[in-house]
């Protein structure tokens, strides 16, 4: 009989990407694979810290006047400045008309979660539509911070593409003011973005019913290796002068994943309007994590003030995003040269971190047991997480499971 008082409480289950981790540790196969986790790795599979962001917090630790003391509310006043700067373009006229107010958060959970909160708070219209599929923290963070979830309709298995004529009717038939939420590049999980002039059309539809743009860029740079082309949707948006909010990571494309460092956006109408929603943004943040951390913060500010270092973290962004799509071609080729059933051009066409392979649940669960590679159960795999090594070993394993599992 268990005298605790906490007795009741029932064992939750694993949260279902984290979870892949926790099996793949506990496999002892030498030829184990864990294509679940959404992290850089090197072509040796090993974590990568980026150079220049060594460099930059050897300056910070060599400053002897740099102090621990709390940031304001609203984090370092240079990396927001600097955030803003990198996601809208230098040449913003939202930034230089003082029209945006951006708050440093905890990444881009945290982000999202900040600017849910506000919504909740402070706009007429309480309902997000988000992308089915999208990525798995998604409705919860928007559920608990007060909003009803809605989907809309993105993906289509059959093409393993866009399904932009769903989308287009989803959105049309949203309420006037809903919030939509959209993946500003390399689109989590299934790796399908809207092409330029998509883009235009969901811009036109979106402010034609007056939808509120909820953009999440957690790969900016990461997916074609280009700062700016892969900010061009959410520069898009805020050139008509309209409003839309905006959660910045640089887990991935700074690979400070550990550091939780991002940032909220905010455009609005008028700097006035802009001077008024930060007010409320504090009241947000002040009694959930009261103000930020300074060290992640310090080093993207230290590396986006700097022109030399800013031009050598590119370089450095292009190689990784270069080697990923280098690993899309060489499992393409691999899975065409077994001639494997099915057409897998998918992979080369899809962008980003991810792949959505169409392997359907059994299929997975074959690959896991059989070969022992790990991945979520809807069939995405990390394409970080691959090597030359490792392509023929998964291309093996999608050839036995497609020929042979259900």
């Amino acid at each position: 009989m268990s005298d605790s008082v906490f007795a009741s409480v029932v064992q939750a289950p694993e949260d279902p990407i984290l979870g892949v981790t926790v099996a793949y540790n506990k496999d002892q196969s030498p030829v184990k694979l864990n294509l679940g986790v959404g992290a850089y790795r090197t072509e040796e599979g090993k974590p990568l810290v980026l150079n220049v962001v060594r460099k930059a917090e050897q300056m910070l630790v060599n400053d002897q006047s740099r102090v621990k003391e709390y940031l304001p509310i609203t984090g370092l006043a240079d990396f927001n400045k600097l955030s803003a700067k990198l996601i809208f373009g230098a040449n913003s006229p939202a930034i230089q008309e003082n029209r945006v107010t951006t708050v440093q958060c905890l990444s881009g959970t945290g982000s999202l979660r900040v600017g849910a909160e506000f919504l909740a708070r402070h706009y007429h219209e309480k309902t997000i539509y988000i992308p089915q599929p999208t990525w798995g923290n998604h409705p919860k963070v928007f559920t608990l911070a007060g909003l009803s979830v809605k989907s809309y309709r993105y993906y289509d298995p059959s093409t393993r593409g866009l399904d932009f004529s769903g989308l287009l009717e989803d959105l049309g038939s949203a309420p006037s003011g809903a919030i939509v939420l959209l993946h500003a590049c390399a689109h989590n999980p299934t790796g399908v973005d809207p092409t330029s002039d998509q883009w235009e059309q969901i811009r036109q539809l979106m402010r034609s019913k007056g939808l509120l743009p909820f953009f999440d860029s957690a790969y900016q740079g990461f997916a074609s290796g280009n700062l700016d082309a892969d900010a061009e949707s959410i520069r898009l948006f805020v050139a008509d002068g309209g409003e839309c909010l905006a959660a910045q990571s640089y887990a991935k494309n700074m690979g400070l994943y550990g550091e939780r460092v991002g940032a909220l956006s905010i455009v609005c109408k008028t700097a006035d309007v802009a001077t008024r929603v930060e007010s409320q943004l504090k009241l947000v943040i002040r009694p959930m994590f009261s103000n930020p951390p300074i060290h992640g913060a310090s080093i993207v500010a230290t590396i986006l003030k700097d022109g030399d270092m800013y031009t050598e973290w590119s370089v450095e962004l292009k190689a990784m995003a270069d080697r990923i799509i280098s690993m899309r071609q060489q499992l393409y080729d691999a899975l065409c040269a077994r001639g494997t059933p099915g057409d897998w051009s998918h992979i080369i066409k899809q962008i980003g971190m991810f792949t959505f392979t169409g392997l359907n649940t059994n299929q997975v669960a074959f690959m896991t047991k059989e070969y022992h590679i790990y991945m979520t159960s809807d069939g995405r795999i990390s394409m970080a997480g691959l090597s030359s090594k490792t392509v023929p070993h998964l291309a093996d394993a999608i050839h036995a499971a497609v020929t042979s599992a259900a």
